[in-house]
């Protein structure tokens, strides 16, 4: 391929890029829109039983039933393979809302023959026992999937002795104590075991005499403690399904006035599109504005005047939190998924703004004390195995709670090159932290990198492996992380000397994962994807030029032939696939400009 093509392709998204930002001067970017989220926004509208809401309800029903797939089932998005919960959620919202009209009743006959194929009948009573046997230990979305299907009168009132109890009154307990109890829901869901936790003892006939006095007790100081951390657009994360469970079973259970219900029901109103969908969350703004920063990376400077990047800075500094978060007690200094009042600060997030202000350093103060503070929150969140999970230290052993590679991998990039840009401005103490914090990231990816070289990422899968997992994905971001951590030439000998042997196994394995086409999926035989494909070539440059050039004339006929679809890879809370309209665009232009300045 000639390195004209390759300048002539990096111009034209270059510019694609540029004009994707929204009036602020930043990019918003746009999440798939999904059956699950449209499914609970609209059951939660029709329980509030207000006659201005019935449109709103009306068109997310018809977006239901033109999305539903071939095989009679529905996927977490348009794209997406049917799965059981996303479908019976379909199921619920079709039976309650669609009002017995021709095309719902057409629609819930192939939803019914789906089911059956999965070995689920309606009639059975065994809904309640595949539903929990899919999510296993994790009660963050089995429990409120079969409370709405309670509340869609899908399965018996009675059956709700067999959804597991939410101990919504451990919420009263101080939040340092959490870790000591196993309760099954991630930590960000919070408000799911308050708010449905008070549907399922409401709705249940027996109780335990003791427990029963306790939460009957309990119910009005949870409510209260629910309506401090209702964020000012009423959206819990910012996440439609969990504002609409919370709202549907607040509603449910006679707490329909209450403040987070009336402030979640606003929330899902303006968030329903002009098509009649709803997305799984508002956006992922500081997500996508961060990664295209870090595409560009030196060429920012270029493509964007120096008004354009100080409106960008200054976004990034305006958005980081400055106080203890009041939903889960985060302390200052993190950033969060988006600008808006639902988000929270976490470790992607937060390791993305850090890199991406050092990308545009002008070493003023401001910055500085930004960049300090983010690297000071870091080392905060570091668990004992080394690694790094998402938000503030989870409550006990859930997956998104974890440690995980690539958010580690992804802290330690940001507190290296923090050290190299910064280190003058860093007190000796916080130098000693973040060095220590370094050497123990690098120590846990040691021992999480398997035996064929890989990495496995955890905000991230792929439909189409074999466990849907997505080691290409997670081996390409940690490989880039470390050879950029190298490039920063301020660690030891001896830690250069251990990452190269790392990287010799990732580049091994990412090579071997390429497909005949010279694509990159999931895992090798997995349709290839820009995303995956883009990852990888940034991964191996310097390594194999063959199998380089031959990926970038995969992406140039996708391109052509396809145009920069993005696929469902990303994962959020348990197992709910989205695709984000930007990740193609911006992982092409980043494999691009790191070969072009190898070139």
């Amino acid at each position: 391929m000639k390195h004209n093509s390759l300048d002539n392709q990096y111009n034209e998204l270059v510019q694609l890029l540029k004009t994707g930002r929204n009036k602020a001067g930043f990019w918003s970017g746009k999440l798939s829109s999904g059956a699950l989220a449209t499914a609970v926004a609209i059951v939660a509208l029709k329980i509030n039983a207000v006659s201005d809401d019935n449109k709103l309800i009306i068109n997310g029903l018809q977006w239901l039933l033109t999305h539903i797939n071939s095989d009679g089932g529905f996927g977490d998005t348009p794209e997406s393979k049917s799965n059981v919960s996303t479908t019976l959620l379909s199921y619920a919202a079709i039976s309650y809302c669609g009002e017995g009209n021709i095309k719902s009743k057409n629609a819930l006959i192939s939803i019914e023959s789906y089911l059956t194929k999965q070995q689920i009948d309606l009639n059975s009573g065994n809904i309640t026992s595949s539903v929990l046997s899919f999510y296993g230990k994790d009660f963050t979305f089995s429990v409120p999937i079969l409370s709405m299907m309670v509340i869609c009168g899908v399965i018996d009132e009675k059956m709700s002795a067999k959804i597991p109890q939410l101990p919504f009154e451990l919420s009263l307990l101080p939040a340092s104590w959490y870790n000591l109890f196993n309760i099954r829901v991630v930590s960000y869901a919070f408000p799911a075991l308050i708010g449905v936790g008070i549907f399922i003892f409401k709705t249940r006939k027996r109780h335990n005499i003791l427990l029963k006095w306790i939460r009957n007790r309990s119910i009005a100081p949870a409510l209260r403690k629910l309506e401090k951390i209702v964020p000012a657009s009423g959206g819990f994360l910012e996440a439609i399904p969990l504002t609409a469970f919370v709202a549907m079973c607040l509603i449910s259970s006679g707490f329909g006035n209450s403040q987070v219900a009336a402030k979640g029901l606003i929330f899902l109103r303006n968030q329903q599109r002009p098509d009649g969908s709803w997305p799984i969350d508002t956006d992922l703004s500081t997500w996508v504005t961060t990664l295209s920063i870090k595409a560009l990376g030196p060429q920012m400077t270029t493509e964007f005047s120096s008004v354009e990047i100080e409106r960008l800075v200054t976004h990034l500094k305006t958005i980081q939190y400055k106080e203890v978060h009041p939903f889960n007690l985060a302390q200052p200094g993190g950033w969060g998924w988006t600008d808006f009042s639902g988000s929270v600060p976490d470790v992607d997030d937060t390791s993305g703004a850090i890199l991406a202000l050092l990308e545009l350093f002008e070493d003023s103060m401001e910055e500085t004390a930004a960049i300090i503070n983010g690297c000071k929150w870091l080392t905060t969140l570091q668990n004992k195995d080394g690694g790094f999970p998402t938000f503030c230290k989870g409550w006990g052993r859930l997956p998104f709670d974890s440690s995980c590679s690539d958010l580690t991998g992804h802290a330690l990039l940001a507190l290296t090159k923090s050290l190299q840009i910064v280190g003058d401005k860093i007190n000796y103490e916080l130098q000693n932290s973040i060095r220590q914090c370094i050497a123990r990231s690098f120590g846990f990816l040691w021992k999480a990198q398997g035996d064929d070289g890989s990495w496995t990422p955890l905000w991230f899968g792929n439909q189409f492996t074999l466990n849907q997992k997505n080691p290409v994905y997670g081996t390409a971001k940690v490989t880039i992380y470390l050879k950029d951590s190298l490039a920063c030439n301020i660690l030891d000998n001896k830690m250069v000397v251990n990452i190269r042997h790392l990287l010799s196994g990732s580049d091994d394995y990412l090579l071997k994962q390429q497909n005949e086409n010279g694509s990159w999926g999931g895992a090798s035989g997995a349709p290839g994807t820009i995303e995956e494909s883009s990852l990888a070539i940034s991964a191996l440059l310097g390594t194999d030029q063959e199998a380089i050039l031959k990926g970038f004339v995969w992406l140039e006929k996708e391109y052509q032939n396809h145009g920069l679809r993005s696929n469902p890879i990303g994962l959020y809370f348990a197992m709910l696939w989205y695709d984000e309209k930007l990740y193609p665009l911006i992982f092409y232009i980043e494999a691009l400009r790191r070969h072009l300045k190898s070139a």
